[in-house]
Protein backbone atom coordinates (compact mmCIF):
# COMPACT_ATOMS: atom_id res chain seq x y z
CA UNK A 1 0.00 0.00 0.00
CA UNK A 2 1.36 3.30 -0.75
CA UNK A 3 1.69 5.51 2.21
CA UNK A 4 0.69 9.32 1.37
CA UNK A 5 3.06 12.62 1.50
CA UNK A 6 2.27 13.25 5.05
CA UNK A 7 3.06 9.46 6.43
CA UNK A 8 6.22 9.82 8.26
CA UNK A 9 8.70 6.67 7.66
CA UNK A 10 11.19 5.77 9.98
CA UNK A 11 14.54 6.92 7.94
CA UNK A 12 17.04 4.58 6.51
CA UNK A 13 20.52 5.58 5.89
CA UNK A 14 21.70 5.12 2.15
CA UNK A 15 25.15 5.99 3.28
CA UNK A 16 27.53 2.82 1.73
CA UNK A 17 24.69 1.25 0.17
CA UNK A 18 25.20 0.65 -3.27
CA UNK A 19 22.23 0.61 -5.73
CA UNK A 20 21.42 -0.55 -9.21
CA UNK A 21 18.54 1.55 -11.21
CA UNK A 22 17.04 -0.36 -13.58
CA UNK A 23 14.85 1.57 -15.87
CA UNK A 24 12.57 1.18 -19.19
CA UNK A 25 12.35 4.99 -20.44
CA UNK A 26 9.11 4.19 -23.29
CA UNK A 27 7.64 6.88 -21.74
CA UNK A 28 10.09 9.19 -21.24
CA UNK A 29 8.84 11.91 -19.06
CA UNK A 30 7.15 9.75 -16.79
CA UNK A 31 10.42 7.62 -16.43
CA UNK A 32 12.85 11.15 -15.73
CA UNK A 33 10.48 11.92 -13.22
CA UNK A 34 10.48 8.40 -11.35
CA UNK A 35 13.96 8.45 -12.08
CA UNK A 36 14.59 12.32 -10.39
CA UNK A 37 12.26 11.02 -7.04
CA UNK A 38 14.45 7.88 -6.64
CA UNK A 39 17.67 9.72 -6.47
CA UNK A 40 16.31 12.46 -4.96
CA UNK A 41 15.31 9.87 -2.21
CA UNK A 42 18.82 8.18 -1.90
CA UNK A 43 20.80 11.70 -1.63
CA UNK A 44 18.08 12.88 0.98
CA UNK A 45 19.14 9.61 3.25
CA UNK A 46 22.53 10.32 2.92
CA UNK A 47 23.31 8.12 0.01
CA UNK A 48 26.29 9.29 -2.29
CA UNK A 49 26.15 9.02 -6.74
CA UNK A 50 29.55 7.07 -6.75
CA UNK A 51 27.17 4.18 -5.32
CA UNK A 52 24.38 4.56 -7.51
CA UNK A 53 24.48 2.05 -10.98
CA UNK A 54 22.22 2.98 -13.77
CA UNK A 55 20.79 0.96 -16.92
CA UNK A 56 18.16 2.06 -19.00
CA UNK A 57 16.16 0.12 -21.53
CA UNK A 58 13.35 0.40 -24.37
CA UNK A 59 10.33 -1.06 -22.29
CA UNK A 60 9.22 -3.40 -18.83
CA UNK A 61 9.43 -6.59 -20.30
CA UNK A 62 13.63 -5.82 -21.16
CA UNK A 63 14.24 -5.27 -17.66
CA UNK A 64 14.50 -8.49 -16.13
CA UNK A 65 17.49 -9.72 -17.62
CA UNK A 66 19.40 -6.54 -16.64
CA UNK A 67 17.95 -6.85 -12.98
CA UNK A 68 19.16 -10.24 -13.23
CA UNK A 69 22.66 -8.94 -13.96
CA UNK A 70 22.78 -6.25 -11.38
CA UNK A 71 21.69 -8.56 -8.97
CA UNK A 72 24.61 -10.64 -9.68
CA UNK A 73 27.31 -7.99 -9.10
CA UNK A 74 28.84 -8.28 -5.88
CA UNK A 75 28.79 -3.84 -5.79
CA UNK A 76 24.98 -3.97 -5.67
CA UNK A 77 23.16 -3.86 -2.66
CA UNK A 78 19.50 -3.68 -4.21
CA UNK A 79 17.67 -2.57 -7.70
CA UNK A 80 15.27 -0.09 -7.98
CA UNK A 81 13.35 -0.54 -10.96
CA UNK A 82 10.82 1.83 -13.02
CA UNK A 83 8.74 2.22 -15.70
CA UNK A 84 5.17 2.99 -16.82
CA UNK A 85 2.85 0.69 -18.61
CA UNK A 86 -0.43 2.41 -20.27
CA UNK A 87 -3.56 0.27 -21.02
CA UNK A 88 -4.11 -0.25 -23.87
CA UNK A 89 -7.18 -1.15 -26.63
CA UNK A 90 -5.62 -4.90 -25.51
CA UNK A 91 -4.91 -7.09 -22.71
CA UNK A 92 -1.17 -6.92 -23.98
CA UNK A 93 -0.67 -4.37 -20.88
CA UNK A 94 -1.69 -7.46 -18.34
CA UNK A 95 0.46 -10.00 -19.57
CA UNK A 96 3.37 -7.66 -19.68
CA UNK A 97 3.14 -6.66 -16.30
CA UNK A 98 2.21 -10.01 -14.78
CA UNK A 99 5.52 -11.97 -16.69
CA UNK A 100 8.26 -8.88 -15.56
CA UNK A 101 6.43 -8.71 -11.64
CA UNK A 102 6.62 -12.38 -11.63
CA UNK A 103 10.30 -12.65 -12.48
CA UNK A 104 11.42 -9.21 -10.40
CA UNK A 105 10.18 -11.69 -7.25
CA UNK A 106 11.70 -14.42 -8.36
CA UNK A 107 15.39 -12.49 -8.60
CA UNK A 108 14.56 -10.72 -5.62
CA UNK A 109 14.34 -14.29 -3.89
CA UNK A 110 16.67 -16.35 -5.75
CA UNK A 111 19.29 -13.42 -4.77
CA UNK A 112 17.89 -12.26 -1.21
CA UNK A 113 18.67 -8.41 -2.12
CA UNK A 114 15.93 -6.21 -2.65
CA UNK A 115 13.67 -5.41 -5.61
CA UNK A 116 11.68 -2.39 -5.67
CA UNK A 117 9.03 -1.44 -8.28
CA UNK A 118 8.80 1.88 -8.87
CA UNK A 119 6.61 0.58 -12.16
CA UNK A 120 3.44 2.66 -12.69
CA UNK A 121 0.34 0.57 -14.30
CA UNK A 122 -2.02 3.35 -15.09
CA UNK A 123 -4.82 3.91 -17.70
CA UNK A 124 -3.33 7.14 -19.00
CA UNK A 125 -0.33 9.53 -18.69
CA UNK A 126 -2.11 11.66 -16.27
CA UNK A 127 -2.62 9.43 -13.76
CA UNK A 128 0.91 8.58 -14.49
CA UNK A 129 2.12 12.34 -13.48
CA UNK A 130 0.36 12.35 -10.43
CA UNK A 131 2.17 9.31 -9.27
CA UNK A 132 5.39 10.39 -10.08
CA UNK A 133 5.82 13.34 -7.72
CA UNK A 134 2.80 15.21 -8.31
CA UNK A 135 -0.06 15.40 -5.72
CA UNK A 136 -0.25 11.33 -5.21
CA UNK A 137 3.01 10.75 -4.04
CA UNK A 138 6.44 9.86 -5.58
CA UNK A 139 6.66 5.96 -6.44
CA UNK A 140 9.98 6.71 -7.38
CA UNK A 141 10.78 8.24 -4.00
CA UNK A 142 8.83 5.56 -2.80
CA UNK A 143 10.22 2.96 -4.10
CA UNK A 144 14.28 3.80 -3.14
CA UNK A 145 12.78 4.17 0.16
CA UNK A 146 11.50 0.56 0.27
CA UNK A 147 14.93 -0.79 -1.16
CA UNK A 148 16.72 1.17 1.48
CA UNK A 149 14.43 -0.36 4.68
CA UNK A 150 14.70 -3.54 2.58
CA UNK A 151 18.21 -3.64 2.57
CA UNK A 152 18.37 -2.87 6.26
CA UNK A 153 16.38 -5.93 7.44
CA UNK A 154 18.12 -8.21 5.41
CA UNK A 155 21.82 -6.80 6.80
CA UNK A 156 20.40 -6.76 10.22
CA UNK A 157 18.86 -10.39 9.72
CA UNK A 158 22.44 -11.55 8.78
CA UNK A 159 24.38 -9.88 11.25
CA UNK A 160 22.08 -12.10 13.35
CA UNK A 161 22.61 -15.11 11.85
CA UNK A 162 26.68 -14.60 12.40
CA UNK A 163 26.31 -13.99 15.73
CA UNK A 164 23.94 -17.31 16.50
CA UNK A 165 26.78 -18.85 13.97
CA UNK A 166 29.69 -17.45 16.67
CA UNK A 167 27.66 -18.47 19.54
Amino acid sequence: MRRSKEEVISPVSALGVRIGIVAADYHKEIYQRLLDGAEAAFHKAGGLAADLRDATVEGIFDLAPVVAQMLRRSDIDAVVVIGCVVRGETRHDEFIVNSAFAQFTQLAVAHAKPVALAVLTVECLSQAKVRSGGIKGDAGAFAMNAALRTHAQLARLRQIKDVEKKS
